[in-house]
C-alpha cells in the first residue's frame, strides 16, 4: 500500500512488521482496551499479563487465517512506529483487519487516510471493502460511517460494515 501524499508530507511512512515489533504491538494492544479494562479490580502487573496473553492469541489468529495480508506498521519520522495497518486485498472486497494507533495521534485524520488511500486502491480494482467493529466502539463506528461504511450485519457484539466504490 502507498502511504498517502499528505500523510508523506508530515513524515508518517508504512513498512511491513517484523518480529522485532512485537514488544511496540504488545503496548499498542493494550491501549486499545484501556478504558475496558480500568474498572478492572486487578493489580496492574495483572491486567499487564492479560493484555499481553490477549495480543498473542489475536496475533496468532490474524497470521493463521489472514496470512496472505499486509501486515504494516505506520512509523512517523522522529517518533518510531505510532500504529498498525492490516489490510488484505482479495475478490470481491478487501479486508480491513485491523487499525490501531497510539492514542495521542487518534481523532487526527491518520485513520481516516489511510483508509481513505485503501478505498481509492480497491476503487481502481472495481473492488469494495469491508470490516468488522466492536459495537462498544462508537468513534470506529462513526469513523467508518462517515467513510461510506454501512452496516449489514454482525453477531458477537460486533458489527459487519462494508463500503462499495458505488455508494460513494
Amino acid at each position: 500500500m502507498r502511504i498517502p501524499e499528505a500523510l508523506a508530507m508530515r513524515g508518517f511512512s508504512l513498512r511491513s512488521l517484523h518480529e522485532g515489533d512485537l514488544p511496540w504491538l504488545r503496548d499498542l494492544y493494550a491501549t486499545t482496551r484501556a478504558e475496558e479494562m480500568a474498572p478492572v479490580p486487578w493489580p496492574e502487573a495483572a491486567k499487564r499479563a492479560f493484555l499481553d496473553q490477549q495480543f498473542d492469541l489475536q496475533h496468532r489468529h490474524y497470521l493463521a487465517h489472514y496470512g496472505d495480508a499486509d501486515f504494516l506498521a505506520l512509523e512517523q519520522e522522529g517518533r518510531g512506529p505510532v500504529g498498525r495497518y492490516y489490510l488484505r486485498r482479495a475478490t470481491p472486497d478487501h479486508l480491513l483487519i485491523d487499525i490501531s494507533l497510539f492514542p495521542t495521534l487518534r481523532g487526527g485524520g491518520l485513520g481516516s487516510a489511510l483508509i481513505g488511500q485503501s478505498q481509492r486502491e480497491a476503487a481502481t480494482l472495481a473492488r469494495g471493502m469491508r470490516l468488522h467493529v466492536l459495537e462498544a466502539n462508537p468513534g470506529a463506528r462513526r469513523l467508518y460511517e462517515r467513510l461510506g461504511f454501512v452496516v449489514e450485519g454482525g453477531e458477537g457484539g460486533y458489527r459487519a460494515m462494508r463500503w462499495s466504490p458505488a455508494s460513494s
